[in-house]
């Protein structure tokens, strides 16, 4: 019987291996080094090393001695759902709803509802990643497609890859920037003291580059509605990209200005929305393109905001 198999995503691109192997698995990390150093890990076909980085459509290969404990399990949690059909399942995912089964998040998550509601996802993403191609932070709400097959998820993947999935955010933002548009081309790593937050670097890291315009500005609170287009989708790109030139994304905790100034009225998180998600059908190869309205908490802010303007 083969080993497991399982396929690295744009969250785990230029991860080390044991790192990537391990979030993909569920195990810890000294866990995987286990297995790695044992011989059970195949990386693309041939052994590795625990500190080889992996990209974005590697195979690892993974045969641990014991199975894999830990599956994301069905469960009857309400869904939003934008689309359906055979092959992908596209969801307006709510700003309280972490994507897949993870440390502190063992149930109640996007997976375990669409397992319920599907019955089976596509395996490619691993035993607590069926289906998922690609992911939002729990703060951010919007649009996500999932597959339900392993061949609809490697045509998703492979767009994702190429860059030409269409993706466009709305976010509020601290500051008026003094252009309508810009963009943002810096490599972002995992942060030197703090590995759960990224940050730009100026050598190494994974390429990045984000594009934004200006929906409308709120000069009385220094707040602004922007457009914003990522080009590739590191982890937390969007909010380490905007905080990195000033345009800190309101509400967000980790990567907003500190102390009081990271609370935003009416928000319990970042004021991030993923609104359009545009791709080509991995069956009928039919270009197709969803949209998610702004939720509740964000519309009421921005509607707050446009009574302050007077």
């Amino acid at each position: 019987m083969a080993p497991p198999r399982y396929l690295v995503g744009e969250s785990e691109d230029g991860q080390r291996l044991d790192s990537a192997l391990a979030g993909l698995v569920g195990e810890s990390r000294s866990q995987v080094r286990r297995w790695i150093d044992g011989d059970r890990v195949r990386w693309n076909g041939r052994a590795a090393a625990a500190s080889q980085l992996v990209a974005e459509g590697d195979w690892i290969d993974a045969s641990p001695p014991d199975p894999i404990p830990a599956r994301a399990r069905p469960e009857a949690i309400p869904l939003r759902i934008l689309y359906e059909d055979a092959a992908i399942v596209v969801i307006d995912k709510s700003a309280d709803m972490v994507v897949h089964p993870a440390p502190g998040h063992a149930s109640g998550t996007l997976v375990n509802a669409l397992l319920h509601h599907c019955g089976e996802l596509a395996a490619v993403g691993g035993v607590l990643r069926p289906g998922i191609v690609h992911r939002l932070d729990r703060g951010t709400s919007g649009v996500i497609v999932v597959a339900k097959h392993d061949d609809a998820h490697r045509a998703l993947a492979e767009q994702f890859h190429a860059h030409t999935i269409e993706r466009v955010y709305q976010a509020l933002v601290r500051g008026l920037p003094s252009a309508e548009s810009g963009s943002v081309d810096a490599a972002i790593a995992r942060h030197p003291r703090d590995r759960k937050r990224m940050t730009v670097v100026r050598e190494g890291g994974r390429p990045a580059r984000t594009r934004w315009s200006v929906a409308r500005r709120f000069g009385r609170s220094a707040r602004s509605l922007l457009e914003v287009r990522p080009e590739t989708g590191r982890t937390h790109q969007i909010r380490v990209h905007l905080a990195s030139v000033g345009l800190p994304i309101a509400g967000d905790p980790v990567y907003g200005r500190g102390g009081r100034d990271r609370a935003e009225p009416g928000l319990d998180r970042p004021a991030l929305h993923a609104r359009v998600l545009g791709l080509v059908h991995p069956e009928s190869g039919e270009r197709m393109r969803f949209e998610a309205e702004l939720p509740a908490d964000f519309a009421a802010r921005i509607a707050a905001l446009e009574r302050r303007e007077g």
